[in-house]
């Protein structure tokens, strides 16, 4: 299927999404609208909103604010669950120290951690990318484990006989092995960061796309709730290119990167 091909099929399922949920909205069936606009809004409304956010300039602070936050939360916890993955696929014994710690950590609800940030890092920006930083770590931290043991011993074998050292080991087998482990969780990471981001901000603070989206819901404004999230996804979706953009430069030597390329 090529490129414009599957983005026409996309915008069309967006299109027919939209087109569907205008008409149960609007349109009486058999004497009954079927959504009420009033829990449902409607698209015309829900764009009307977002129109007027944008041509007044209002969404601009907000939004630059949950952009800040979800990078640095992005960029710390990818970091460290990258050094920590590989630390711990090298270092079987450590791993086998932290495991249960490490799992038990993981099991913890991330809305609960949310109060604990604030109380701890107050009402600023920090709190929302500790939030942001505890959901992105442990998806990476994962996949960059797995990555790096999945390295086939008979490559490092063969790598040992022609005589390279650990850190030639780790160039030239472990990275690349890792590295398609580490970008398929990159790209599940930049939601879970910009999640973080909002949930913290939803929960307290003066500002973000949360604080539009809980300001909102305060007033039973059902067209700017929606408005809030559809604003909040394509944030995602940006965000999530440039991740892509960043892979294809990276893994080009993998055939399915390659392709996508041309």
């Amino acid at each position: 299927m090529s490129r414009s091909t599957l983005l026409l099929l996309q915008l069309l399922v967006a299109v027919v999404a939209l087109a569907v949920w205008q008409f149960l909205t609007t349109v009486p069936v058999f004497g009954k609208v079927l959504l009420p606009p009033f829990f449902f809004s409607n698209p015309i409304d829900v764009g009307s909103q977002i129109v007027k956010w944008f041509s007044s300039g209002v969404i601009w602070k907000h939004l630059i604010i949950t952009l800040w936050e979800s990078i640095l939360a992005f960029v710390i916890g990818s970091v460290a669950g990258v050094l920590v993955g590989f630390w711990f696929a090298r270092q079987p014994r450590v791993a086998a120290v932290f495991d249960p710690y490490v799992k038990m950590i993981n099991a913890l609800p991330r809305v609960v951690l949310a109060p604990i940030f604030t109380l701890w890092l107050g009402l600023g920006i920090w709190s929302k990318v500790a939030l942001g930083v505890t959901l992105v770590f442990f998806i990476v931290f994962f996949n960059v484990y797995q990555g790096v043991k999945e390295v086939s011993n008979t490559v490092l074998d063969n790598g040992r006989m022609l005589g390279m050292n650990e850190r030639q080991l780790m160039r030239h087998v472990y990275w690349p092995s890792a590295l398609s482990w580490m970008f398929s969780s990159l790209h599940t990471s930049v939601g879970f960061a910009v999640v973080g981001a909002v949930v913290g901000e939803y929960l307290g603070s003066a500002a973000g796309l949360g604080y539009l989206i809980q300001q909102a819901e305060g007033v039973f404004d059902v067209a700017g709730v929606f408005a809030g999230m559809f604003v909040l996804s394509a944030f995602v979706i940006l965000i999530d290119m440039g991740v892509t953009l960043v892979e294809r430069r990276l893994l080009v030597w993998r055939p399915v990167a390659a392709e996508g390329r041309g």
